[in-house]
């Protein structure tokens, strides 16, 4: 076990926020897929840490880590929360390198004391030990999506890597997206559409779709770059929700 993650009662009660992992990596490759926007809120409980980023208050991208997933987790008041540059974290929890040696791993220990006190890092590898101190700043409002179960309408549950191989392929200088789901198959689709004609540029179809199908009605999602639809879909645009992926 890395020095840095065997726990010594008495040196936490200065921390509002203690936590160990032993591997550092998994927690990097999770914030790096909610990195679109510099700054981070981080809220911990008991249950774990929350990590959200937002884009323009209409993105919200939300990473969260169980506590049992960390070899040491400690909250001593109900909830902690603070605001970080999402960027810099990621370049020290990486600062040994983003290509460790085969069987070496960067342990990690992560220490707050409180509101107005820098985020600590210590990180371990080979016994060699950095330690990180990051400004974190005043927390902002987040948006609070409100996902009730009763009233979504339509879930469907499939592959994420298939599902980004789908969209790479669409045509990103068309002007709209259009999403269908329906009870039927193919379940999921979408096509692109430009301004000059309501014509499909693409289909997604056939995507493996996982467990937890559930679609009550067909219903269809229009994502626009620009201000207006193209002619003649304006007249069908009934959609007034959020999109959770």
């Amino acid at each position: 076990m890395p020095l840095l993650t065997q726990q010594t009662p008495g040196d936490d009660e200065q921390y509002s926020l203690v936590a160990s992992l032993d591997n550092v990596r998994n927690l990097s490759t999770v914030l790096k897929a909610i990195h679109f926007q510099d700054h981070a809120t981080c809220f911990a409980t008991g249950n774990g840490l929350k990590v959200t980023v937002e884009k323009a208050k209409c993105v919200q991208a939300n990473a969260f880590i169980q506590a049992e997933i960390f070899q040491e987790f400690k909250v001593q008041e109900e909830s902690v929360t603070f605001r970080i540059n999402l960027g810099v974290l990621l370049d020290c929890l990486s600062v040994f390198g983003s290509s460790p040696v085969p069987g070496t791993f960067t342990a990690l220990r992560m220490c707050y004391q409180g509101y107005g006190h820098p985020l600590m890092l210590f990180l371990e590898e080979g016994g060699v030990v950095t330690v990180c101190k990051i400004n974190t700043q005043e927390p902002e409002d987040t948006l609070d999506f409100d996902f009730c179960s009763t009233n979504v309408i339509n879930k469907i549950i499939l592959q994420s890597e298939g599902l980004r191989e789908a969209f790479s392929e669409l045509d990103m200088t068309s002007d709209v997206l259009q999403i269908t789901m329906s009870p039927e198959k193919p379940y999921f689709r979408g096509y692109t559409v430009f301004l000059s004609s309501s014509a499909s540029a693409f289909n997604i179809t056939n995507l493996e779709i996982q467990e937890g199908l559930s679609t009550q009605v067909s219903q269809v999602i229009y994502l626009r770059k620009c201000g207006k639809c193209p002619p003649g879909l304006s007249q069908r645009l009934r959609f007034d929700g959020s999109i959770s992926l």
